[in-house]
């Protein structure tokens, strides 16, 4: 398809309709991403035929206030956590990437960690910094301020969107470096602010990032329940968690649910998005930053107060509980936070978490190829499919592998396996990759690739040449949300592991199901330091590097 330039766009841009007609997809292509969909169709298929073989009332449980309650709570906290988090993620990627913001790269290694906080993590060590003799309320009683108390609904807003606007930075960022500097340059030679560059120019193309983005947020929200559970808002996961071996007729029917909205959003969002233009430029130059001459100090005032609460916030009030353990030792002088095993937890978290990333976005890449080159009803049924597992409680999810390799003869030697467990990973976050990966591949320019075409550049010359470097740090955006969600992920690694395998989130868990709250405090402060140094060493360096 050879593309034509929109009127006013600037020279070298060449926009690409997502409606335009493209040639039919290769065979094989095809064949991969439906024997895919398949595979990642097992726990909707498993909530499917229990809801079949239980035989649930259904009309009792969809009619009744204990369902449609939580629902549209539910979807009320998933809505206003996207919406915030979009806001907050693209501001923040923008202001970090695209101005002369005192400190840019150290803010751009912090955006994405408070991702890594589980959420029953997150929201305990706010919910303690919020409490009476809590840090925050010793640091604000000598001013006479009262501080609330963090529950309800409010308070789930406002810990969910700390914990997962990461979901809306990774895509965006990985999109900023990519735009094409002429698109900002031209609209500020003609007169534009920078906010007026940002509002005209820059948020439309980065449309289908937020988009991505916030949907991965909503999913993740309505599917939490960590969070939910402590903030004492009640949600359809709640109802599911509490109910999980007592009543399995209802649990099943409302995942059913769970999954039946996810896949009307990704159907939704895949219908606005195909009707969107991406504009790319083969120069591939980095726009200038915007200096923001007296607003820097405001915006970086405005940074420093975030991430007080996103990262600082939590990590003092884990130290706090750290401090207490240690210092209860030096007392008692018997060794209250054991340590044993926490290497092999180290080490397993890292394994485990960096082939798990690796593994998603290839396995998610011919997903993101078909989708995004050959937009239409089928494409748009197999990404709905990939993204519905996301939706899914972990529970749920976890249930469901055990179900299928339990009754099966053929796959009974995988269980509690390693392979088991990085499978159930791919599965669980590939909706993360999928989406980041498909916004990657729809910014390929056409033109590009035609040329190549015409020179005679074959299929695997043209990806490795041409079009890897272009997606790679869309690619690598993917990796993130992978390797972060991987280093946190508590249900399916616990009825998954191999026995004996231990991670920094099975750890956290136990030692918070011990009240062992010293011990929690110094394993999350350790799980958040090695992620910051995976993030940086595989995800942030090498993105800056290839934009």
């Amino acid at each position: 398809m050879t593309s034509t330039a929109l009127p006013g766009t600037p020279t070298g841009v060449a926009s690409v309709p997502r409606t335009a007609r493209r040639a039919a997809p290769p065979k094989i292509l095809v064949l991969v991403v439906a024997v895919l969909t398949i595979c990642f169709a097992g726990p909707l298929l498993f909530v499917i035929y229990r809801n079949v073989r239980l035989g649930a009332d259904y009309g009792n449980i969809l009619t009744s206030s204990r369902t449609w309650g939580p629902f549209w709570r539910s979807l009320l906290l998933g809505t206003t956590v996207a919406t915030l988090s979009a806001v907050v993620g693209t501001g923040l990627a923008w202001v970090t990437i695209r101005t002369d913001v005192p400190g840019a790269r150290v803010w751009r290694l912090l955006a994405p960690l408070p991702l890594v906080f589980p959420s029953f993590v997150g929201a305990t060590a706010l919910i303690s910094a919020f409490a009476s003799g809590g840090v925050l309320e010793q640091a604000v009683s000598q001013l006479g301020i009262e501080v609330p108390e963090l529950a309800g609904f409010w308070a789930a807003v406002l810990v969910l969107t700390l914990f997962t606007y990461p979901y809306v930075f990774l895509p965006v960022a990985a999109r900023l470096r990519r735009l094409p500097a002429s698109l900002e340059e031209s609209a500020r030679l003609l007169g534009r602010s920078p906010i007026g560059v940002f509002t005209t120019v820059v948020a439309p193309q980065l449309r289908t990032s937020i988009s991505a983005g916030a949907s991965l947020v909503f999913l993740y929200t309505i599917s939490d329940f960590g969070a939910v559970q402590l903030l004492r808002y009640d949600t359809l996961t709640r109802v599911i968690y509490s109910n999980a071996f007592a009543d399995q007729a209802l649990v099943m029917a409302l995942s059913l649910l769970l999954a039946v909205v996810a896949l009307a959003v990704v159907w939704f969002e895949g219908r606005q998005l195909s009707r969107q233009l991406v504009f790319a430029d083969s120069a591939q130059r980095v726009a200038l930053p915007i200096r923001l001459r007296t607003s820097r100090w405001p915006v970086l005032a405005v940074l420093g107060v975030f991430f007080a609460f996103a990262l600082v916030g939590p990590i003092v009030s884990l130290g706090f509980w750290a401090l207490r353990g240690i210092q209860s030792d030096r007392t008692s002088g018997s060794l209250l936070i054991s340590t044993d095993g926490l290497a092999s937890a180290i080490g397993n978290t890292v394994l485990v978490s960096i082939v798990a990333a690796i593994l998603t976005v290839l396995v998610v890449l011919p997903f993101a190829y078909y989708s995004a080159r050959h937009p239409g009803r089928p494409s748009r049924l197999a990404s709905s499919v990939v993204i519905s597992g996301f939706a899914m409680p972990g529970l749920v999810l976890a249930i469901s592998f055990v179900f299928w390799v339990v009754n099966s003869d053929a796959l009974f030697r995988f269980y509690q396996t390693l392979p088991l467990l990085i499978v159930a990973y791919i599965l669980h976050f590939g909706a993360q990759a999928a989406r980041t990966s498909e916004v990657a591949v729809g910014a390929l320019p056409d033109g590009v690739e035609d040329a190549a075409r015409v020179l005679g550049a074959g299929r695997l010359r043209r990806f490795l040449s041409i079009e890897l470097p272009i997606i790679t740090p869309g690619l690598l955006a993917a990796m993130g949300l992978v390797l972060l969600s991987t280093m946190k992920e508590l249900p399916a690694t616990l009825f998954l592991r191999p026995n004996g395998f231990d991670t920094l989130a099975t750890r956290i868990w136990a030692s918070m199901d011990n009240i062992s709250l010293a011990k929690a405090g110094l394993e999350s402060l350790i799980l958040l330091a090695v992620s910051a140094v995976l993030t940086w060493l595989l995800i942030l360096r090498h993105a800056e590097s290839a934009g």
